[in-house]
């Protein structure tokens, strides 16, 4: 059995790209696997603020706000998954947050000795996978840094525009599936 935590970074509850990310929920619970969901709009998080306070502090950031608590959930799982909108060919501000939020904690992840695997799942309105690009670089660039393991498992979500085009998709059944065969 393995420890998932899924990200939905999508400002828009209930959206596609959270809808999707259900969808990877219910195939890895029906699988035997333990997932949690985490709404980032339920949680308060700032921008890091590049004051390297957290170098000289054990890695704990000046900041006192609900970022650490998203991230010791990803460092104890053993899988994570991004689930966000694509906005302006990238990732949605909440999970750039947490991301660059990360800067404080990486080593937690780099030095432990159980690699993470790492998926993304990405909706857009239009069905033009080069606005994809830059998110997808985002992505494989972080879990370079934390030393995740790229499982090259994403899901593109493509032409989900308005809410409720998700459970139409292709990739509907791809999330679910995903999820089930970890």
């Amino acid at each position: 059995m393995k420890k998932i935590v899924v990200i939905c970074s999508s400002p828009r509850r209930h959206g596609n790209s959270e809808a999707l990310a259900d969808q990877f929920i219910k195939g890895a619970v029906e699988a035997g696997h333990e997932a949690e969901k985490v709404v980032l709009n339920h949680y308060s998080m700032h921008p890091c603020l590049a004051c390297e306070y957290c170098r000289t502090h054990k890695n704990q950031c000046l900041q006192k706000d609900d970022a650490n608590q998203v991230i010791d959930k990803i460092i104890k799982a053993d899988v994570f998954v991004f689930a966000t909108p694509i906005y302006f060919y990238s990732l949605s501000a909440q999970l750039k947050i947490l991301i660059d939020r990360f800067f404080a904690r990486e080593y937690e992840i780099r030095e432990s000795a159980e690699r993470k695997k790492a998926y993304l799942i990405l909706t857009s309105g239009t069905k033009d996978v080069r606005q994809t690009v830059g998110a997808v670089e985002s992505f494989r660039g972080f879990i370079k840094v934390l030393r995740t393991i790229d499982e090259g498992s994403i899901i593109y979500g493509l032409g989900a525009f308005l809410k409720g085009d998700a459970s139409k998709h292709s990739t509907y059944l791809e999330a679910y599936e995903m999820g089930k065969h970890l």
